[in-house]
């Protein structure tokens, strides 16, 4: 991630990993409709995080038209989209824990990289490029991070067993290995230049 956000990989390292995002968010929100309703996971399923919309903008804006057709999935992205699949398919807690890593972490750290992307292959502030970054409807990112963590601490109520809770824990560090190893993948794909 230093390496392309420090502008020594080319803006197709970056379209790559907008692509690898976008499968990765696409198992993520195609998960709400099924999960609106759970007491664990459906307090945390706020339209204004949903970003599939935007990473398709940025992708057409990267790669172009029929982007869609030649999209690809590294195996590490694979992994993780899978994972996330199973976690909606039977474990709502194991979800909190994908979407909690995602949304806050691009939420979060995600404005840096916009802003770095911004100034390395000249978007437009906000743009056509990196939307994905641009939670329009969050008005005040740091009071949302504050209700979502209340949220989190509610957990404790409906998720009373305290062995539940650890797992959920342990399967955020999943989440953390998981895209960690799409970054390894990608940085196996675009080696930086000696």
């Amino acid at each position: 991630m230093s390496d392309l956000l420090g502008g020594h990989l080319g803006v197709e390292a970056y379209a790559r990993y907008t692509e690898q995002l976008w499968f990765v968010y696409r198992a993520l929100e195609d998960g709400v409709e099924a999960l609106r309703e759970d007491p664990v996971a459906g307090p945390f399923l706020k339209a204004e995080l949903e970003r599939v919309a935007e990473l398709e903008r940025d992708l057409a804006h990267l790669r172009g038209a029929g982007w869609r057709e030649r999209a690809t999935p590294l195996p590490a992205t694979a992994a993780y989209a899978a994972r996330i699949e199973e976690c909606v398919r039977t474990w709502p807690g194991g979800y909190v824990a994908h979407h909690y890593t995602r949304y806050l972490g691009d939420l979060s750290g995600g404005q840096i990289i916009r802003g770095r992307a911004e100034k390395a292959w000249g978007f437009a502030r906000k743009g056509d490029g990196v939307r994905f970054y641009v939670f329009k409807g969050i008005a005040n990112p740091a009071a949302f991070k504050r209700s979502y963590r209340e949220l989190l601490d509610r957990l404790d109520v409906v998720v009373p067993d305290e062995l539940e809770r650890h797992r959920i824990v342990d399967e955020c560090k999943r989440a953390f290995a998981l895209n960690t190893a799409v970054f390894r993948a990608l940085g196996e794909e675009f080696p930086r230049a000696a």
